[in-house]
């Protein structure tokens, strides 16, 4: 037998998507390449959860380099326009969630980062050409994928109201009497292998200044919205150093402002507390709830409608720790992949398009964003700030090293994002159970507005008399998150869980140097 190559571990949201990353794997492709891979098929293949025109953060963390964070987030569109014509859009009501409010249309659109993002990652970190990343994806759109039961479930909420929005989107995801089509069905969105195809050959220039971008901003002026050509021509990925913190033996790097998810999420660890134990016990529990309080109350009261996050985000992080923290404040849609390698590369990529806009340019196939719209996190809806601002985010893709091992990890989830790693991390870094259980093990989430505080509980989660009114959900469920983990641990073994609470799927082999999975 050939000695083993490198090595990779994927946890992401599909089957189909963990296929991907496979077949880049026996390429030879690295964490970067295979999370790229698994990322965009996840993108493109999950209608109603995420589209290609939508924001995306990459943390990586390569042996020997400090952890960064690619931020693709959307930003504030505008650049250049010079009339003062009001935006149109429209607020539609959902269902979804328990019910929400969200603002569709062309003006709800916002500028895509994601793209930039994902090619800036393959061309730093990455070692497979980008086309070949790409065409597990091609293949994907231009055969057809089939309809997840996570998208099934929310268009079954948006599937006219936004998703009516486009003919060729409408016409890809329902019946010829109008009718959603059943889980599993074969989706085949009109022109998306062609978009996808351009992008493979072009990069993201095509997207950015070419083709597919002329045609984005000729339909959104068309519809009333804002978004300009120079927008997306001036539009770049920024790379920033993550946000680190101490947890027990393990150092945790995470999404750093101005995106909010990854400074609550190390504003969680430390109100909790980051020390080893072994039990939920009621106290520990308690605890729990009302840190989540304390996080969530601070974001509500001083976050979520700041100009600029940049100084109540250090407040927080400044206050987070103990009970001084919790004695003050307690009173949409995203896919997520997390990769790992044996040459200990770490790669966690979180992406979004919030509830979707339900436009699609024609001659496209690719939905866009309503970030713009997405009211519970842009409290300022379309008057979000001067061009070019990039948005709040909830995402918090994170790595962390123990000596040898490497663990990639996040989840999608809006504001659970933050509470399902934190979560996760409780359970497998300071409980110590393994990469399965701290996936699967019951949560909590803490829903909170300005008059009440109510506790969304899992079965098996047995919460003591806390005074907080509870909401017992009878099964798990998707409302928590879909947490995905990659380790590669400290001998070279390799894992990989994804959420039961979504269709996720995972892959972890070694390969030779043939591009043959290796047999003992």
């Amino acid at each position: 037998m050939n000695a083993i190559k490198n090595s990779v571990a994927v946890a992401t949201t599909s089957e189909l998507a963990a296929s991907a990353a496979e077949e880049i794997a026996a390429l030879g492709g690295n964490a970067v390449d295979c999370g790229i891979a698994a990322s965009m098929c996840s993108i493109n293949t999950q209608p109603g959860v995420c589209a290609l025109a939508g924001s995306a953060f990459v943390t990586v963390w390569r042996d020997g380099d400090e952890p960064v964070t690619i931020d693709g987030n959307v930003a504030v569109p505008g650049i250049g326009r010079q009339d003062k014509i009001a935006p149109r859009a429209e607020a539609v009501q959902l269902a979804y969630g328990g019910g929400i409010e969200t603002v569709v249309g062309a003006a709800s659109v916002a500028v895509p980062g994601l793209l930039a993002a994902l090619h800036l990652a393959s061309r730093h970190y990455g070692s497979i050409p980008w086309h070949v990343l790409m065409a597990p994806s091609i293949r994907a759109a231009r055969e057809g994928f089939p309809l997840a039961a996570a998208c099934h479930y929310f268009l079954g909420y948006a599937g006219d109201s936004i998703y009516g929005r486009s003919a060729d989107g409408h016409g890809a995801l329902h019946d010829r009497e109008g009718k959603l089509l059943p889980r599993k069905s074969t989706i085949v969105v009109p022109h998306l292998a062609d978009s996808l195809q351009a992008i493979a050959d072009e990069g993201e220039r095509v997207f950015y200044s070419g083709d597919i971008g002329r045609r984005i901003v000729e339909h959104i002026q068309d519809q009333g919205g804002l978004l300009t050509a120079e927008d997306l021509s001036t539009y770049r990925a920024e790379v920033r150093p993550c946000l680190t913190t101490q947890v027990g033996n393990w150092t945790l790097a995470t999404n750093p402002p101005p995106a909010i998810g990854g400074a609550s999420l190390v504003a969680m660890l430390l109100t909790f507390g980051t020390q080893a134990f072994k039990e939920w016990t009621n106290d520990r529990m308690l605890r729990l709830i009302k840190t989540q309080e304390a996080i969530m109350r601070y974001r509500y009261q001083h976050l979520d409608r700041a100009e600029d996050v940049g100084d109540p985000l250090a407040a927080l992080l400044r206050s987070a720790g103990g009970n001084d923290m919790i004695s003050r404040y307690a009173s949409a849609a995203t896919v997520h992949t997390s990769a790992v390698d044996t040459a200990r590369l770490a790669c966690s990529i979180t992406a979004s398009s919030g509830y979707g806009s339900g436009e699609m340019a024609p001659r496209t196939g690719i939905w866009l964003n309503n970030c713009l719209g997405e009211l519970e996190l842009n409290r300022f809806g379309l008057d979000a700030g001067p061009p070019g601002k990039r948005l709040p985010s909830n995402m918090a893709p994170s790595a962390a090293r123990s000596g040898d091992a490497l663990l990639a990890m996040g989840t999608p989830g809006a504001d659970r994002i933050t509470t399902a790693s934190h979560q996760f991390i409780l359970n497998f870094m300071q409980r110590g159970l393994d990469l399965h259980d701290a996936v699967a093990h019951p949560r909590l989430h803490l829903k909170i507005d300005d008059q009440t505080a109510v506790v969304a509980v899992e079965p098996g989660f047995d919460i003591p008399d806390s005074g907080y009114e509870l909401s017992r959900y009878e099964e798990i469920s998707m409302y928590f998150g879909g947490v995905a983990a990659a380790l590669v641990d400290a001998k070279s073994n390799l894992q990989a869980a994804a959420d039961p609470r979504r269709e996720g799927g995972t892959f972890a082999a070694p390969w030779n140097a043939n591009g043959r999975q290796a047999i003992d």
